[in-house]
């Protein structure tokens, strides 16, 4: 067995995969790490800020995944990398960095982690987070006016515009790659149990099969 373990946890945008990567972390006291796939949103740098909005942070192609691969090798190959800071109220990157270091468990955590094949395959455990549109909806709404400083009225129609047909066209589709599908995520303490058991019996496993 490969280490890292990598566990992908994927699903709509406010469907409960915040909570649930964060309640694995806690159960855990050391040796997990967690990269959101959020924080590899391209610089907007280049375009206004009133425009920024605009952009259609649900496609696949507003994401530098290929930095996130190559960062997901260099923890395999037990080397420290240099996360990406995204600010969701400037649309953009700071300056600062997140520093990860190699740890036995590592937690993807994004909306289209699945949708990209190379990033999928590295995975030892894929979730799908799954909820019904009418409560990601008021979870985002809720989520986007009071942390993220959204009107009500860009956030709706970010909904309508690019995160409905988004997670039509890319997200909904990778529910068929998931081994374990959730559920309201970390809001489900049996399927919570049930990802929490089978984390530690990979561990367990390892730990049997190292020398």
């Amino acid at each position: 067995m490969k280490d890292p373990i990598i566990i992908g946890i994927a699903g709509g945008s406010a469907s409960g995969k915040t909570t649930l990567a964060d309640r694995v972390i806690a159960e855990f006291s050391s040796g997990v790490a967690l990269i959101r796939h959020d924080n590899y949103y391209k610089r907007q740098d280049n375009i206004p800020l009133e425009d920024r909005p605009k952009v259609n942070y649900d496609h696949p192609s507003a994401f530098d995944t290929d930095l996130l691969i190559a960062d997901m090798k260099r923890l395999c190959e037990g080397r420290s990398v240099e996360v990406p800071v995204y600010s969701y109220i400037e649309h953009t990157r700071t300056d600062e960095v997140i520093i990860v270091n190699p740890s036995r468990v590592i937690i993807i955590e994004g909306i289209l982690i699945l949708e990209n094949p190379e990033m999928a395959g590295m995975m030892d455990i894929k979730v799908f987070v799954d909820a019904d549109a009418d409560l990601r909806l008021i979870r985002k709404i809720k989520r986007d006016v009071i942390e993220r400083k959204r009107t009500l009225e860009s956030v709706i129609a970010q909904y309508e515009n690019f995160s409905k047909p988004m997670h039509e066209q890319f997200i909904e589709p990778t529910k068929k790659k998931a081994d374990i599908i959730i559920p309201n995520g970390g809001y489900n303490e049996v399927g919570f149990g049930m990802l929490i058991d089978k984390i530690r019996a990979i561990i367990a496993e390892k730990q049997r099969s190292t020398p």
